[in-house]
C-alpha cells in the first residue's frame, strides 16, 4: 500500500513540478473522467479509412509536439558490453550506448541460456520509483529473466536520470523527447543481436514506462505486440514532464488522449493491464470497448485483450506479469512451460534478485566514457 500511495504521490509531483503555461500541455488529470467518456464517445471512427486517417493526424501531432519528425543521426560508437553472468536458464550483461552523440543508454541484455533460436525480442523500460534504481527492483529483473527463460532475447533500460544513467536529473524539458529516442534507439540495439526473429518483437512496460510502450508501439511498426501496464487511460495524461511535458496531445483545435495514442497499435497484438486503484479503474468499460472498436475495424477484435484487477493497485506485481507473461507467450511463441509450477500457475522462483553493483553498467572497472554529456544543460545542447 505504501508503494502504490508513494507511485500516485511521484506522478502528482512529477505534474505540478513540469506544469508550465503552455495551453498545449495535457498533463495530469486534465479531463475530467466524464470528458474522458465524452471524448472518446465523439471519436468513434465510422470505417478503417476514417481511423487511418484520424492515425495520421495523432501520429504526426506526436512527431511534431516531440520534435521527433527527424531523429539525430545514429551514433557509429560500439556499445559497451560487459559482465557476462551465467543464471539459471538465462544470461545477464550490462550494457550502455549511445542514443544521440555524447548520451549514453544504461541497461541490462537478458539472453536464452542453451536454448535454440531464432528468438523472440522484447523491450522492457520501467516506471517512475522512489529513489532511481527501478531497473534493479523486483519487478524488472522478474520479468526480464522470466522472459529470457521463456526463449526472448530481452533488454531493459534506464529512464532519464534513473539507475546509472548519466544525468542524474529526471525532470529535464525535453525528457519526452529524450526518453523516446531512447526507446527507438533501444530497439536498434536489441535488433541488431543476433539470432533474432524480426517479426516476434514485443514492448511491455508500467506506469511511466506504460507511456514509453504505447508511445513507441504509436511509432514504430517493428513493435509487433505490445503490453501497457496501468497507464492508458482516456482522462489521465500522463503526470511527468516525459510524458506530457511537450505538447503531443494538442496542438490548436486537435486533441487526442492516451487512448487513441494506444489504440494505434491496431491490429497489431496488444494486452490493456489495469487496476481498480489508479486512472486505469475504468478500462473494463470505457477505454478497453472504444479500442476493440478499431480492432474490429481490420477484423482483428481478439488481437485486443484487457487484463483488469479491480482490488490490486498501481504497480508491476505478479498478477500483472502473469497475465503479461501468458499473452507474450500466445503472441510471441515463448515457451510459457519453462516458468510453470506442475498445477500451472506462474513460477518466477528461477530469476534470483541481484545486488545493483552487479548491474551496474558503469564502475571503477568499466568507467563512464569522457564524452558523456552529464549535466542538463549539455544534454539539452545535445537534443537540439
Amino acid at each position: 500500500m505504501k508503494r502504490f500511495c508513494y507511485l500516485i504521490i511521484v506522478s502528482l509531483a512529477c505534474h505540478l513540478a513540469s506544469a508550465q503555461s503552455t495551453p498545449e500541455l495535457c498533463q495530469g488529470a486534465y479531463f475530467t473522467e466524464q470528458q474522458g467518456r465524452s471524448f472518446l464517445a465523439e471519436h468513434v471512427p465510422t470505417s478503417k479509412k476514417d481511423w487511418e486517417t484520424r492515425a495520421q493526424q495523432i501520429k504526426q501531432r506526436i512527431l511534431e509536439g516531440g520534435e521527433l519528425t527527424q531523429l539525430p543521426p545514429r551514433p557509429k560508437s560500439k556499445p559497451i558490453i560487459h559482465s557476462k553472468r551465467e543464471m539459471d536458464g538465462y544470461t545477464i550483461e550490462n550494457v550502455a550506448f549511445e542514443s544521440i552523440e555524447g548520451y549514453y543508454v544504461t541497461g541490462n541484455l537478458y539472453k536464452p541460456l542453451n536454448q535454440k533460436g531464432p528468438f523472440a525480442a522484447i523491450l522492457c523500460p520501467h516506471g517512475h520509483t522512489r529513489e532511481p534504481n527501478a531497473r534493479f527492483l523486483e519487478p524488472m529483473q522478474f520479468r526480464c529473466g522470466n522472459l529470457a527463460r521463456m526463449g526472448a532475447v530481452v533488454f531493459a533500460y534506464d529512464m532519464v536520470g534513473y539507475s546509472d544513467s548519466q544525468l542524474k536529473e529526471h525532470k529535464i524539458p525535453k525528457a519526452f523527447k529524450l526518453q523516446t529516442i531512447n526507446s527507438i534507439r533501444a530497439l536498434d540495439f536489441l535488433l541488431s543481436q543476433p539470432n533474432i526473429d524480426k517479426n516476434r518483437v514485443g514492448v511491455t512496460g508500467e506506469s511511466g514506462g506504460g507511456t514509453q510502450t504505447f508511445m513507441l508501439t504509436a511509432l514504430d511498426p517493428r513493435i509487433k505486440v505490445s503490453v501497457p501496464v496501468v497507464m492508458v487511460s482516456a482522462y489521465f495524461f500522463g503526470g511527468c514532464v516525459c510524458e506530457s511535458g511537450m505538447p503531443v496531445h494538442k496542438k490548436g483545435d486537435f486533441q487526442t488522449n492516451n487512448v487513441e495514442i494506444a489504440a494505434l497499435a491496431a491490429p497489431r497484438p496488444m494486452l490493456l493491464v489495469s487496476d481498480g486503484g489508479d486512472w486505469t479503474k475504468n478500462n473494463p468499460q470505457d477505454e478497453f470497448p472504444h479500442i476493440q472498436k478499431i480492432y474490429a475495424l481490420y477484423g482483428k477484435a481478439n488481437n485486443l485483450e484487457n487484463h483488469h484487477l479491480p482490488d490490486e493497485k498501481h504497480d508491476y506485481g505478479p498478477s500483472k506479469r502473469a497475465a503479461m507473461y501468458r499473452f507474450l507467450a500466445k503472441h510471441l511463441a515463448l515457451d510459457i512451460s519453462k516458468i510453470l509450477k506442475a498445477d500451472g500457475s506462474i513460477d518466477e522462483s528461477h530469476t534470483p534478485l541481484l545486488d545493483r553493483k552487479e548491474l551496474e553498467v558503469f564502475n571503477d572497472t568499466h568507467p563512464r566514457p569522457a564524452k558523456a554529456a552529464t549535466d542538463v544543460e549539455a544534454v539539452n545542447a545535445l537534443l537540439k
